[in-house]
This record gives structure tokens, sequence and C-alpha cells, in this order.
């Protein structure tokens, strides 16, 4: 047992991400049933779905599992109540300042783990309270830091600042990359790509097969001004380049954004004009497999990666 296995009383250090879109009940159960911890993804629920997807995940799972909720949404009050209501023990916030709702989930009984992309924020929710924190890597797909700090040098940096539990995050699909990542600092690992492009992900199937079909250098960071998000480099992220060349205002690139964007792409598989989020490492990604086959071969590649460091000792 390691520190994240511990806290969240779970087989392997492995965190599923909670990305809008794909992060339903079903997603959620099968990685905690597979020995990870499952996360439902909030942020792309009205408040009564995902009293709904909690509930069906209970019944799906007799494991642990949590919610992500990104807390700049205008409803925030009622998921957290909601979340109290039915009984869920663990909640990653992100987006937000960790001040707001760590005390309140805390006094609950729930462990509170944060979302940050940088070691200033790191401390800030370390002094908030939080039980650990996701240190998040530019490479990763959705909403990220602006400073492009790479995983490889945020853990480290993080970890020189912090004493509670580190889970890194960001370009990691494989057990080669957890162990990576666990040598400079972390003590687990959150996926999410690797995950979006499963059988039991909510994506519709159009993203899962752009997801495997996306090669290296597919992926931009964009859209600073408002959250930066990575995106695949369809039509509309073409739409949104084209407005920064002509040095289009805060509101022009709003106004191109429009409203569920995200959902249009991800959800309803429109691949040219919907938000394509996702991680760099989708590059290699080829296949759509069940939850449980990933992390048997994350755990395999894992255990093989920890038996040829040996050949690394002078």
């Amino acid at each position: 047992m390691n520190k994240i296995t511990q806290l969240f009383n779970i087989k392997y250090p492995i965190i599923q991400g909670g990305m809008i879109w794909n992060s339903g009940y079903k997603l959620a159960s099968a990685v905690s049933n597979a020995g990870g911890l499952g996360l439902i993804g909030a942020g792309s629920m009205y408040p009564e779905v995902l009293r709904e997807h909690i509930q069906k995940c209970k019944q799906a799972t007799d494991r642990p599992f949590g919610v992500n909720i990104p807390m700049l949404y205008p409803n925030i009050e009622e998921i957290m109540n909601i979340v109290i209501e039915e009984g869920v023990k663990i909640v990653f916030t992100s987006a937000g300042n960790p001040k707001t709702w760590t005390s309140f989930l805390k006094e609950k009984g729930i462990i509170v783990v944060h979302v940050v992309s940088s070691s200033v924020f790191a401390l800030k929710a370390q002094e908030a309270g939080v039980d650990a924190i996701v240190a998040e890597g530019f490479e990763a797909g959705g909403h990220n830091g602006r400073d492009e700090t790479t995983t490889l040098t945020l853990i480290p940096m993080v970890k020189e600042k912090i004493h509670i539990p580190i889970i890194a995050a960001g370009g990691i699909a494989t057990g080669r990359g957890m162990l990576a990542t666990m040598i400079l600092g972390a003590d687990g690992v959150q996926v999410g790509s690797r995950f979006a492009a499963s059988v039991e992900s909510s994506a519709h199937e159009n993203f899962k097969q752009a997801i495997i079909g996306v090669q290296e250098g597919d992926t931009q960071l964009t859209l600073k001004e408002l959250a930066p998000v990575r995106l695949i480099k369809n039509k509309f992220y073409q739409d949104v380049q084209a407005l920064y060349e002509k040095k289009s205002s805060k509101e022009e690139l709003i106004e191109l954004l429009g409203r569920a964007r995200a959902k249009k792409g991800m959800f309803e598989g429109d691949l040219e004009e919907g938000e394509l989020e996702i991680g760099q490492i989708a590059g290699l990604i080829h296949e759509i497999l069940p939850v449980e086959k990933i992390i048997r071969e994350m755990m395999d590649d894992f255990e093989a990666a920890c038996q040829e460091k040996a050949k690394f000792e002078f």
C-alpha cells in the first residue's frame, strides 16, 4: 500500500479523471471495480442528473468512488448539497479557490482533493486543508494551466513545497508514465485521455475514434483568455486561431465559443464544430478498450518497467 491506495482504500494508485461528457457512472464504476478510483464528472451534469449518476454508481460498485466538481459553475451549492445527501465520501475540486468548500466538505467527513497546475496553488490547497492534490501538467486535455508547466517539471517542484500526497496528471496513459511520475515524487496518477477512449466512457463513438486517430502534434493548448483548454485541431480550433490572427477581442472569442460547444463535440460527436478536448498522450492511444483491460495493461507495464529499472543501476 502507498499513501494514495491507503487514503482512498483502493488496490491501485490510479484515479480516473472526472472529464466532462466522458465520466458518467458507467466509467466511474468500471474504474472502481477494476481497482482504481472512479470519478463522476459533475461538470457536464445538471444537479438532478448528477444525483441519478451517483445513485446508479452506488448500485454498480461496492468500492470507493468520488465526484469531480469544477467550482466555476453557478449551481455549485446545489451540487455540494447533493453530494452530501447521497453520502459521497470523496470529492475532487477544481477551477476555483480550495478554501471556499474544503472545510465544509471535511466537516461532513469527506476526503477532499484539489486539482492544481502550479506549486503556488498546491501550497494554497494544502493550507486550505485538502487531503491530497492533483498536480496537472500542461500535456493534459481539458482545462489546463496557463503557464505551460510540463508534468515532468511540475511534480518535483510541487513535491519540494508540500507534504500531503501528490497525484500526477497530464500525459499519463501507460505504466511506464506512471512509474516515471512516481519516481519524481508522485504517490499516484490521474488518467484522463486513456479512459476517454474506453468502452465505458460516455463520450460519443465519433469522439473516441478521433482520439485513437490523434498523432503527435494534433492537439494545442488555446483559449487562455477564457479557460485554457487543449483541443484537437479540427474546424472549430481553426476558427479560434483565425480570430487570434485577427487580434480579436475576448468578447469575440466568447461569442465563437457560445454554449454547449464541448457537448456538441464530445457527447454529440460533431467533429467539425465541436470542442474536442484531449491530452497530448492521445498519440499513444491506438484502440478503444474496456476499462478492466486498460488498468491491467497499465499495471503489467508498470511492473515490467520496475524490473527493467535495475538495468540503469551504475
